[in-house]
């Protein structure tokens, strides 16, 4: 049965559809070109309540569902894939995160700047050393009176350079392993902290993915997220609701690319038609839709289900998984239509195929997510990886 959307779900959607498609689109290939963040497009994202869907109005956020968000967040990846990711970290892991184990006291210090767009967060937990098995982390945080000293290296964050907050795990107990891993959040300009080198990736190219360095950082005590030892629930709570933004930005990408492809088979002419008049064209397009179809709904199911207060790890996995490795499918089917022309950087179908292949990877390769399914199916107890 087809998900039923209500009135205002419908409402945010066609909202976010044109603010995407008439103002983030028409500068996304340039961007990605650039590698310029996206700062102007999420100021104006902030204004609609972007920034903070589902941080409550005494924050300053919006209050939307979770199925809201998604059909928002799937709006803006089909616009520019590297502005949703910014979104989606923001969202579903910092802001989220905040409002679920932060003090009334840090939620009034955090959500109203990350809500209004004041403030960009980030997630650091992925360390060179330690990525799929987060208990591998060797970033340490020692109590110094009202303050921790953090030291380590994280890797990979989304957003590092031009985050303003961010939520960083640490080990305040090695001996505990799992259960020693704590939860900080991290202002810009604290003493010791630092910003390392900017990646230079394959797609996503206007989102800035580097290094945070911390040298005997002293973050003041209130900075703990719940108490010492809660950093590893905080994180896998953090990734589940992460997890349903990456399938979101996969459907949008997909669809993105979809659009793209029937566009192209309808105009490009070979042996005396339109090659969409070929069955094995056909086929393909016929393919793609279904797939991007099932991945909506599993996704919406995973929102539907945590809206509702119900346990959904094992449903968050399933939608990130089939809809990360989807956009893989459909991108490449997409450039496949495409033919040589998919090849270069005039069509659109070149960057979201570069765009879609990290989807299999970040807050959670796939194979993680395997893991994660088999274990809820299973009754299997935590092994030693996420979950």
């Amino acid at each position: 049965m087809t998900f039923k959307l209500t009135e205002e779900q419908l409402m945010i959607q066609t909202m976010v559809r044109d603010f995407a498609r008439e103002v983030v689109l028409p500068t996304a290939m340039e961007r990605d070109r650039s590698k310029e963040f996206p700062a102007e497009n999420l100021s104006q994202m902030a204004e609609l309540g972007l920034m903070g869907m589902m941080v409550p109005p005494e924050y300053g956020g919006a209050a939307v569902d979770t199925v809201s968000y998604v059909l928002a967040l799937q709006e803006i990846a089909y616009a520019c894939a590297a502005t949703a990711v910014v979104m989606s970290v923001h969202n579903s892991i910092v802001c989220e995160t905040i409002v679920r184990f932060g003090t009334e006291e840090q939620k009034q210090a955090y959500l109203k700047p990350l809500a209004t767009g004041e403030v960009i967060g980030a997630f650091a937990m992925t360390e060179p050393q330690a990525g799929s098995d987060p208990v591998g982390q060797s970033t340490s945080a020692e109590r110094d009176g009202d303050h921790y000293i953090i030291n380590g290296t994280k890797r990979f964050i989304t957003s590092g350079k031009n985050a303003g907050l961010t939520i960083i795990t640490a080990k305040t107990d090695k001996a505990k392993r799992h259960k020693g891993i704590s939860a900080f959040v991290v202002r810009k300009g604290m003493p010791g902290f630092l910003v390392g080198k900017t990646e230079e990736k394959m797609g996503l190219c206007a989102s800035d993915t580097t290094d945070m360095i911390f040298d005997n950082c002293r973050v003041p005590a209130e900075c703990l997220l719940g108490q010492e030892g809660d950093g590893f629930k905080i994180a896998m709570t953090a990734l589940d609701s992460g997890r349903i933004g990456i399938a979101a930005q996969s459907i949008g990408v997909a669809q993105a690319a979809l659009n793209a492809a029937v566009s192209y088979a309808k105009e490009r002419e070979q042996f005396g038609q339109p090659i969409s008049k070929f069955q094995g064209l056909r086929w393909m397009l016929a393919d793609m839709v279904t797939e991007i179809e099932a991945a909506r709904q599993m996704t919406f199911s995973a929102s539907a289900k945590k809206d509702r207060g119900e346990k959904y790890t094992m449903e968050a996995s399933m939608a990130k998984l089939f809809a990360s490795e989807m956009v893989n499918r459909v991108t490449a089917k997409a450039l496949q239509i495409h033919g040589g022309y998919g090849y270069t950087k005039e069509y659109p179908v070149e960057r979201y195929y570069r765009d879609a292949r990290v989807f299999t990877i970040y807050e959670g390769t796939s194979e993680i997510q395997r893991v994660v399914i088999a274990n809820h199916l299973l009754g299997d107890r935590y092994v030693g990886t996420l979950r």
